[in-house]
């Protein structure tokens, strides 16, 4: 192998390559959003539930980037022919996860908070599903492993986030029937 070869110059980079770093970003401000908010939850009373499963889902958000790349570099996965398709599917989950978060404002966060009294929003993306953000992260996780190639960790993602969205909505669930006013 010639002296000027690298694991980085024997993958094909293209500019939709650069969707993985922005995604990061996109999770690491959001992150900071969340806790902004859960601050301002904790100094309304708010309650939290599953508490001892967030660990569990930050890790498992965490090694999803780690393991996506590494597919992608170890493997030399090339870009998905359905790309064209794939992307549009992840870009509208974006929507979908945007259009929750302005919906909920200072009630998103990545915890279960439970304002006591308070009835579960309604409005926007929830007049059609419960857990609209759920349905974007799964969407997400699933398909942007796909536009790279990356089998491996769509499908062992996928699997580990259904078994902790499970327990997930089963805390969130509780915590309304508890607290608030479901």
């Amino acid at each position: 192998m010639p002296d000027n070869v690298t694991l980085f110059s024997l993958i094909q980079w293209s500019l939709l390559h650069l969707i993985i770093p922005l995604a990061i970003l996109q999770r690491l401000v959001e992150l900071q959003r969340a806790k902004r908010n859960g601050r301002k939850l904790r100094g309304r009373g708010a309650v939290e539930f599953g508490r001892d499963h967030y660990p569990a889902i930050v890790t498992m958000h965490t090694f999803w980037f780690v393991v996506m790349i590494a597919e992608i570099i170890l493997l030399s996965r090339p870009i998905n022919p359905f790309w064209p398709v794939l992307l549009p599917i992840w870009l509208g989950a974006q929507g979908l996860r945007y259009w929750t978060l302005r919906t909920l404002g200072e009630r998103w966060t990545t915890r279960v908070f439970v304002l006591p009294g308070e009835k579960p929003v309604t409005g926007g993306p929830f007049n059609y599903l419960r857990h609209p953000n759920y349905v974007a992260v799964v969407v997400e996780i699933l398909v942007l492993p796909l536009i790279f190639g990356c089998y491996i960790t769509a499908i062992v993602f996928s699997l580990v986030n259904a078994v902790l969205l499970w327990i997930r909505i089963r805390a969130e669930e509780r915590g309304w029937r508890e607290v608030g006013m479901s």
